[in-house]
């Protein structure tokens, strides 16, 4: 967690999003402790309530679990859950639109798929 917050966003956010990254990444991995808002909140200084507010959306969600007297731990099964909420952010907000632009265009669903093995960037 040694990134830096921007203005783009509420730091609730990020704050959720440098947790989930880290998930991802096998930074924090299933039933490891992850640091408390205090902690957070000198790491960034904000105020420890921010970082609550970015912590219990994670728990709301299922990716973290509170012990209680101990701390926020990543739950089973946290990373697989992350990724199915990402993809589906990714359908949502990428492919829906590249679908109806190619299609405002005529091009179609074969010619797309043709476009993405050809290019060079091909997620590959």
């Amino acid at each position: 967690m040694n990134e830096i917050l921007t203005q783009e966003k509420s730091i609730y956010i990020q704050i959720k999003e440098m947790i989930e990254n880290d998930i991802l990444r096998d930074i924090l991995l299933e039933e490891e402790r992850v640091p408390s808002t205090n902690e957070l909140a000198k790491l960034y200084s904000i105020n420890p309530a921010t970082a609550a507010k970015g912590i219990n959306l994670l728990a709301a969600e299922g990716i973290l679990q509170k012990k209680r007297g101990i701390g926020m731990f990543v739950a089973q099964g946290a990373r697989e859950k992350i990724t199915a909420k990402r993809k589906k952010n990714f359908y949502d907000d990428y492919i829906k639109s590249l679908l109806a632009e190619a299609g405002s265009l005529g091009i179609t669903k074969r010619e797309l798929i043709e476009m993405i093995e050809s290019s060079e960037e091909g997620g590959r």
